[in-house]
């Protein structure tokens, strides 16, 4: 997982245009931009991740023996193309949003600037990479929201789908704001926190539920959860809890954390009644865990019915994403260089959410200099600036009649892409996945509350600037007319 050559990991027509290029000696400098174009969950944002994988992934981009072998095998490849990959690294730009921001629909979350050869080849990966973390990282921010002030335990790897999909959804979970995973090999790749209890099996494989708990507390006299559903969670599971944390106590020996984790049942109902118990026996500070098929809309119901949970175990709904299981992201063409200068390019559609942004982009970012909440999102050329000592007009690229006029003083920009590749070196160090954790944490709180909600979440605009909108509007027309001429258009 961590030392296989992933330059085959890309859809064979990758490889078939390469060569179409490298045979028509095309290798122009283009501009490709990766976004996406409806968030996750029906959810008013998504978090940004993958990006550290796509680093790896491009540092060790490079076509082996076999590699060339394999695809000699398969007939399609000359081999003056097939020299031309022995040869292959990737020599471009890359610009990228850092993991861990809030981002919103169409503006673009990384951007290659390469030679046309080069930007076809990655595109699968990159998508396959940032889609699948940016989707769990959106999922598990979501859960930790409605956690309120709950830690969330990653529990997925089970039913994750693939080892790859367990271990770095947990890194992706991690960065959305879980506390921990009980994935081990996560947990050593990526330094973040290994936690967990123990399973039924354990209570089952002793002689009765008492001797299984008070086993375990020997064990691990620091921490000690114990699971209290095995045979009957009121009747017998809390009362031996409570009987073995009497006993520690008496001993002198109280771990500095202790609890009970609930796995099935009525949560609301068998929460409550567990804290009155543990309350009436003297450990008010005894934690309570639960578990069992949660995910983001099932927590904020048990919290609305008075759950007395104070930690989470979020297991298949997040690391599958099960309400959504896919991201949607995608890469298009935005610009090919023409003598010196990038020419825009735009992909038309029937349907108007695929039309593209084109030029040569960047996002600026602009908040409310008050609050620090988030106002809009910007998508403009490279070369533009913004003055915060000057107005600035905002204003919805498809209703445009919908404006708003921003007063000097009162708004702060801030650029999102960063350089990540500068002519094939990288130029940019990943934080920790811990670091990126708390980098996340501040992004969520730029977020206004509404934008956060399950139900109908109040938009973020994306717009665009009044330059790239122009040029956007430039651009439709002359295709028209071009269609116009030839026929084409619609009667």
């Amino acid at each position: 997982m961590t030392e296989q050559n992933l330059t085959l990991l890309t859809d064979f027509y990758e490889l078939t245009m390469m060569q179409g290029y490298y045979k028509n000696n095309r290798n122009d400098m283009v501009v490709f931009d990766a976004f996406y174009r409806t968030n996750p969950s029906g959810g008013g944002y998504a978090v940004c991740a993958g990006l550290d994988q796509v680093i790896d992934y491009i540092k060790n981009l490079h076509f082996d023996k076999e590699d060339i072998e394999y695809l000699r095998s398969t007939g399609m490849f000359a081999e003056d193309f097939l020299s031309y990959l022995a040869d292959f690294r990737f020599s471009g730009s890359i610009y990228a949003v850092p993991e861990g921001t809030v981002v919103f629909p169409m503006e673009p979350l990384l951007k290659v600037i390469a030679p046309i050869t080069e930007a076809q080849l990655v595109e699968t990966a990159i998508l396959t990479m940032m889609n699948h973390q940016s989707l769990i990282a959106t999922k598990a921010a979501r859960v930790c929201h409605a956690a309120k002030d709950g830690g969330v335990m990653e529990f997925g790897l089970r039913r994750a789908q693939g080892p790859d999909a367990g271990t770095y959804g947990a890194r992706a979970a991690m960065i959305g704001g879980c506390i921990g995973t009980s994935n081990v090999l996560a947990a050593k790749l990526f330094d973040v926190p290994a936690l967990g209890t123990h399973a039924h099996s354990w209570i089952m494989s002793f002689s009765d539920e008492l001797t299984a708990f008070r086993k375990y507390a020997e064990l691990y006299p620091q921490n000690t959860t114990l699971l209290v559903d095995t045979y009957d969670t009121l009747r017998s599971g809390v009362p031996n809890a409570i009987k073995v944390f009497t006993e520690l106590r008496e001993a002198g020996t109280m771990p500095k954390r202790y609890g009970i984790r609930l796995d099935s049942g009525d949560l609301a109902y068998l929460s409550k009644k567990a804290r009155k118990m543990l309350d009436e026996a003297g450990f008010s500070d005894a934690t309570i865990c639960a578990s069992s098929d949660l995910d983001e809309y099932l927590i904020e119901s048990l919290l609305l019915q008075g759950a007395r949970i104070d930690v989470w175990g979020v297991g298949t709904n997040l690391i599958t994403s099960k309400d959504c299981p896919a991201f949607g992201g995608v890469y298009k063409l935005a610009a090919v260089e023409e003598n010196g200068t990038f020419v825009p390019k735009i992909k038309l559609s029937e349907n108007p959410a695929k039309i593209t942004n084109p030029g040569n982009k960047t996002v600026f970012r602009i908040y409310d200099k008050e609050t620090g909440k988030i106002k809009a999102d910007v998508i403009a050329f490279a070369d533009e600036v913004f003055d915060e000592a000057e107005p600035l007009l905002l204003f919805d690229p498809v209703s445009t009649w919908k404006k708003t006029l921003l007063a000097p003083g009162t708004y702060t920009v801030r650029e999102l892409l960063i350089p990540v590749f500068e002519q094939g070196t990288c130029v940019y160090t990943s934080p920790s996945v811990m670091e990126i954790r708390e980098y996340c944490k501040k992004e969520m709180a730029t977020l206004w509350e509404e934008t956060k909600r399950f139900a109908n979440p109040q938009e973020v605009y994306v717009d665009l600037s009044e330059r790239l909108y122009e040029t956007k509007q430039e651009l439709l027309a002359r295709i028209y007319q071009r269609n116009k001429e030839s026929g084409k258009t619609r009667s």
